[in-house]
């Protein structure tokens, strides 16, 4: 299979496009210290928060073609008016299930000797966390203990009810309840972590958890 990048859902290949590269390095971590007098060690704010945040991330997909410089200047013209400047989704082939977010800038050139376009995406400003396509959303009927299992970005989950609701759950040593009426949620208490969160549910109608889950 011939690799292939996709900018909101479009082929690049199919555009005319062959990938070169493509890099999706890690974004960095925020680490802000403070050196504090009188002790040997800084206060670390990501480990103080028990949260690490990142840094936007950076990446680059290098696309070439080989034509005359008219046939480039076309396709060029074509990605600039669609993507340039533009807040765009960008996934990778191989992991189709995956995608970024960021602003995409253009840069092409053509070598007239060898007959060959390249043109360069960067962003610098994308989400930290690469998203699943597909939500997840999972239903319960009636009373029960509902697991929502998540990946590693944390989320809060939309959560429709059909009928009067009380939800319980832990995080950490902290115990919660809501008690909601029939109708769609956000309750920013109820951030999902990785793994498995449990969420027990009373309630006579249907209660479901709607979320996109994310990853590094």
């Amino acid at each position: 299979m011939i690799p292939d990048i996709y900018i909101n859902d479009m082929s690049m290949l199919k555009m005319g496009w062959i990938r070169e590269n493509v890099e999706f390095p890690v974004p960095e971590s925020q680490t802000e210290t403070v050196v504090v007098p009188g002790r040997n060690a800084p206060i670390r704010f990501n480990e103080a928060l028990g949260m690490i945040s990142f840094k936007p991330r950076a990446f680059t997909i290098t696309l070439s073609m080989l034509g005359t410089r008219s046939q480039f200047d076309a396709k060029v013209l074509t990605a600039s008016n669609q993507y340039a400047g533009r807040l765009c989704k960008v996934r990778k082939s191989e992991e189709p299930s995956l995608y970024a977010i960021g602003t995409l800038q253009l840069t092409p050139s053509y070598d007239p000797l060898a007959g060959k376009g390249q043109l360069v995406l960067e962003c610098t400003d994308g989400d930290s966390y690469r998203y699943r396509v597909d939500m997840t959303e999972i239903v319960q009927t009636g009373s029960g203990t509902v697991i929502l299992k998540n990946d590693y970005m944390p989320v809060v989950p939309t959560v429709i009810t059909t009928a009067d609701t009380t939800l319980s759950w832990k995080v950490g040593t902290d115990s919660f309840n809501k008690t909601l009426s029939a109708g769609e949620w956000e309750i920013p208490e109820l951030q999902l972590s990785y793994g498995n969160n449990s969420v027990k549910v009373t309630s006579t109608g249907d209660t479901t958890f709607r979320y996109r889950e994310g990853c590094l």
